[in-house]
């Protein structure tokens, strides 16, 4: 990109207004954010408006109303009738099959967005990229001689060979292991600390979230429904989608039964439906922390399967005031970590460690019972 189209240290501002009319559905995006040099993380379930988020800022899809401007540059203003074409905005973006040219070298896929530059400009900043990314030993391959992690760095030396003002992920890591993952992250770090320009990074990955860990916007049904440091989206999720980045596994319906003030509780009904006819099925009673709620509000209830303890005997003099019977369903061992289900009325997930099932002798259909503090249990809006 010419250097007077490119700020110094530019801010990505977006006011996005966009409806998609469909025969299933109506859905809407409408966005008003600005994103800093650095990585800015869209989390959200599929269907929330990640991808087409980025689309409008790329240029592929035309808004309704609003702006894009990076600094002082405007991509996009619907009442001045200004819109910047894609080859134009200078954004770099990688989508998840990052689509490299198959019959292309791993260097011509490089220098393909420098078409217009003179030869020996073109293959002195491919030179470099490659090396920034540590693919220059295999400018001779092709795309399928070489492993996934390789060809994700293709595709972000392709993306960022262009010198960009803004660049766009889509979830181009996904599926990489986890130290491969972390090898590129670095890599692109590195090359974001000497340019220093907005990355819209779009995951689904807790782990993601929190290493990456500069800002979130978390999107549902084309909406921004939280934003900030991880640290600020996670203390006090009030929304189920932030619940679950917090890495609660366990959110259920839940009504107030009765409140407590003198004691700083309440007592909140969870009623789980058979899959049948609707009919009311199991219910459970939880001690929760006191909040401004009256008896007969609905609520949702998140629980963390690492606050969970478990027993195989009755437990007693306990200060945690949720104690509760149940039946072991299944074991599942992740790594070092062994992710229990236990019906107990509603179906709860416990963590626990590999000795902790063995030295309890964990089975499926054996007893057990739930020990639940009552401030583990977190009250978001239904």
């Amino acid at each position: 990109m010419p250097a007077e189209l490119k700020p110094a240290n530019p801010t990505l501002s977006a006011r996005i207004r966009k409806g998609f009319p469909s025969a299933e559905r109506v859905f809407s995006l409408d966005i008003d954010f600005s994103a800093a040099p650095g990585f800015t993380i869209l989390f959200g379930p599929s269907g929330s408006g990640k991808t087409t988020l980025l689309d409008c800022v790329a240029g592929l899809a035309t808004l309704d109303a609003g702006q894009i401007a990076v600094g002082e540059r405007i991509l996009f203003d619907a009442n001045a009738h200004t819109n910047i074409s894609v080859a134009k905005r200078g954004v770099g973006y990688v989508l998840q099959d990052l689509a490299l040219f198959p019959h292309l070298t791993v260097e011509q896929n490089v220098e393909y967005g420098l078409a217009h530059l003179p030869r020996a400009v073109c293959k002195r900043r491919a030179a470099a990229m490659l090396q920034d990314f540590r693919i220059e030993h295999l400018q001779r391959q092709r795309p399928a001689e070489i492993s996934g992690g390789e060809r994700q760095r293709v595709a972000l030396a392709r993306a960022l060979v262009t010198d960009p003002c803004v660049l766009l992920l889509d979830e181009p890591l996904a599926a990489l292991d986890a130290a491969t993952k972390s090898k590129i992250l670095d890599d692109l770090r590195r090359w974001n600390q000497a340019h220093r320009i907005p990355i819209l990074y779009v995951t689904h990955s807790r782990e993601e979230v929190l290493a990456l860990g500069e800002r979130v916007l978390v999107m549902e049904q084309g909406r921004i429904i939280a934003q900030g440091t991880p640290h600020e989206v996670l203390r006090a999720p009030l929304q189920e989608t932030v619940a679950q980045l917090a890495g609660f596994e366990n959110i259920f319906d839940a009504t107030v039964e009765s409140v407590h003030e003198d004691r700083g509780t309440m007592l909140c009904r969870i009623t789980t439906r058979r899959a049948l006819g609707g009919e009311t099925g199991s219910s459970l009673l939880l001690e929760t922390p006191l909040i401004r709620a009256e008896a007969g509000s609905p609520l949702r209830v998140g629980i963390r399967a690492g606050d969970i303890l478990l027993a195989i005997v009755p437990p007693t003099g306990l200060s945690a005031r949720n104690v509760i019977p149940g039946n072991l369903v299944s074991l599942e061992q992740r790594d070092v970590i062994v992710s229990v289900r236990v019906n107990c009325g509603i179906e709860m997930e416990a963590h626990l460690t590999l000795a902790a099932r063995d030295t309890l002798g964990l089975m499926p259909g054996k007893e057990v019972w739930l020990v639940i503090k009552t401030h583990s249990c977190h009250l978001m809006q239904r």
